[in-house]
């Protein structure tokens, strides 16, 4: 298992590679989750204003269904071996919530908030990854982690204040609209974050490849009552919003959650989770070079104020408490 550095200035100091440490591999698999977890939050704001939350998140689910399916399913016919009894237990848990709610919620989030914004929003994820781990999957809860979880939190609270204020000053329907996309974020934070606790078991005795393809089969029948709407929705998108969706399902959903996985059977949930305080800021370039977004200048200062929490939760305590 990897282990911070002595300096712990890095998400990646987790990360690298000791005797019996994680794979080169492992490492690319967290690279590859990075990059297409930030496009993710640029494509869903860029053909957003074409599909429904809800809709969108079908069409994306159905994509990566027959996508790692096509990977997954020959795999099953040749082992015949499926998880059994109280196994699916979980697995209906992150699939339902991470697939399913996260996904709609960062969707409709989406429409009120741009995905620089959105992107740092999320960033409280991996700091509630690294608290239920501590006590949920015995992995340890150093003094430095609620140090740093509550700077983040100012961070996040300064991204809200920011929201709340407006970029147009005195419309009371913009702030209220803002003020609803950041908690939209923050419930999709929550979601996500139980949904790791929740797989990081899973992955003992099931491959990455398998636990990703169930959860997002189980995400995509919740969305099944949307069908219609997504229908109707393709219709009238241009192709430039159809292969959008295209993109979201094949890359962010089918090879990201899949690379995650992979990464999360390797790597203690605490650890890995702060590696993905690298996608807001990767986030923000991707937008700012496709879409010309910026967030405000109380969103910036609030993601820096989450990464210095972030630093701040990777610093090494002398002694750790076991709950």
């Amino acid at each position: 298992m990897a282990s911070t550095s002595p300096t712990g200035s890095t998400p990646w100091a987790a990360l690298r590679p000791r005797q019996g440490g994680v794979s080169a591999r492992g490492i690319a698999a967290v690279l590859v989750t990075v990059v297409l977890w930030a496009s993710a939050f640029v494509g869903i704001r860029a053909i957003g204003p074409n599909f429904s939350p809800g809709s969108l998140t079908l069409g994306r689910l159905a994509v990566a269904a027959v996508v790692l399916g096509a990977l997954v399913l020959p795999q099953l016919t040749k082992s015949k071996v499926l998880p059994r009894g109280r196994e699916w237990w979980p697995i209906f848990g992150y699939g339902v919530m991470w697939f399913g709610g996260y996904n709609v919620a960062l969707n409709a989030a989406e429409h009120l908030l741009d995905a620089g914004t959105a992107a740092l929003l999320i960033n409280v994820n991996p700091i509630l990854v690294a608290v239920m781990a501590g006590f949920v999957l015995k992995e340890g809860f150093p003094r430095w982690l609620l140090i740093g979880s509550l700077v983040a939190f100012g961070g996040v609270a300064l991204i809200a204040l920011g929201s709340g204020a407006g970029s147009g000053a005195g419309s009371g329907e913009r702030s209220t609209a803002d003020v609803g996309g950041v908690l939209l974020c923050l419930l999709a934070a929550v979601l996500a974050a139980v949904s790791v606790i929740i797989q990081k078991p899973v992955l003992r005795k099931i491959p990455a490849a398998q636990a990703t393809w169930f959860g997002i089969m189980v995400g995509a029948v919740c969305c099944l009552p949307f069908t219609g709407q997504l229908a109707s929705e393709l219709q009238a998108a241009p192709l430039s919003a159809t292969l959008g969706l295209v993109y979201l399902g094949v890359f962010p959903t089918a090879i990201a959650f899949t690379t995650w996985a992979y990464a999360l059977s390797l790597i203690e949930a605490g650890k890995l989770a702060a590696t993905t305080y690298l996608v807001p800021g990767t986030t923000i370039l991707i937008s700012w070079l496709l879409l010309s977004e910026i967030p405000s200048a109380w969103g910036l200062v609030g993601g820096v104020v989450c990464l210095v929490g972030v630093g701040l939760t990777r610093r090494r305590s002398r002694a750790v408490v076991r709950p």
